[in-house]
């Protein structure tokens, strides 16, 4: 059996939805079932071609956030692409399951949204999971919690492999004899066609990185180099503080930097240098203006990731550790 999983989501660290995924998929792969998931802000250029992705998958599970009003921008360009250019015959025999957590209001219109998004596009829904979480780290200590999100699990798995069916409903009369796709009749191979057509913006990141070439020739004639790399390394070494008992591995994406900054500490032991590497804990993203920032004591690693001027992707609570090992202020 293999189950796709489509998160809708930004990708936040403390994007509740992500930890019901992961529990999720620790029981699916304990029932050898085989989870492949598709995170769609990661492809926000190609989301037309996602649908085909559904060809070999036996069930698939939509996953969002809601963050102020519904269910987000990516996953509903998600639905419209399935409308438009998805095999109809392929989502007849698929398995939905919806999963949809809130930080505000509307988890459960965010569920029932998706659940009649994926009737009205012929699909066979299961009964899904939403909830209300406050605060992340109490959501995740609460056992009771980590129960239900378990037993979704085998619902879908025993939905899928004995193949429950639904009563019918409205949505799919009102399909069958109102809602048409405003495009012509493709086969499913045509369809797939077009949608990489859509999706095809090769010409446009062509575009971007003779922009970048050219910004990066223009400074370097203005004599605007960005910053040695060699000076965050030594701001890092002499504001540390060893943790105790703590070891993780940081790669920092600036901007104007040709290579990423990594940083490994374990213990009292600091690695600083420069280039990709593997096995990374957090993985964070900004300019070299918010960096200098930060080494200069005028903000902190926690202030920029709350105010948007960094993003990462990783465990919230290594993030939270940069500002007590590297006291900058």
């Amino acid at each position: 059996m293999k189950i796709n999983i489509y998160y809708g989501g930004r990708g936040l660290l403390d994007d509740p939805t992500l930890y019901v995924l992961n529990k999720m998929e620790e029981v699916l792969k304990e029932l050898r079932v085989t989870v492949e998931r598709i995170n769609i802000y990661e492809h926000k250029n190609e989301i037309a071609t996602l649908p085909q992705t559904m060809k070999d998958a036996d069930g698939i599970i939509l996953a969002t956030t809601v963050e102020w009003l519904g269910i987000g921008g990516y996953m509903q360009q998600f639905l419209d692409a399935c409308w438009l250019y998805g095999d109809k015959e392929k989502i007849k025999v698929t398995y939905m399951q919806p999963i949809v957590m809130s930080t505000t209001y509307g988890e459960r219109e965010g569920e029932m949204t998706l659940a009649n998004a994926w009737e009205i596009l012929g699909g066979l829904p299961c009964a899904g999971l939403c909830g209300y979480v406050e605060d992340l780290v109490t959501f995740e200590m609460n056992e009771d919690y980590t129960v239900i999100i378990e037993k979704k699990a085998e619902n879908l798995y025993r939905t899928i492999s004995q193949k429950i069916k639904n009563l019918p409903t409205s949505n799919q009369a009102v399909k069958r004899s109102i809602s048409r796709t405003p495009q012509l009749e493709l086969t499913p191979q045509e369809s797939e066609q077009l949608s990489k057509y859509v999706s095809d913006d090769s010409y446009v990141k062509k575009q971007k990185e003779d922009i970048e070439e050219l910004a990066s020739m223009f400074k370097d004639m203005l004599g605007k180099n960005p910053q040695p790399q060699d000076a965050f390394m030594k701001d890092f070494q002499g504001h540390f503080t060893p943790p105790h008992d703590f070891a993780a591995r940081y790669l920092f994406m600036i901007d104007g930097m040709k290579e990423p900054l990594f940083i490994s500490v374990k213990d009292d032991k600091l690695e600083i240098s420069y280039g990709k590497q593997e096995n990374i804990d957090v993985i964070a993203k900004l300019s070299d203006q918010v960096l200098e920032s930060i080494v200069e004591g005028r903000m902190t690693f926690q202030r920029a990731f709350m105010t948007g001027e960094m993003t990462a992707k990783g465990n919230f609570k290594t993030l939270r550790m940069l500002d007590t090992m590297f006291n900058f202020v």
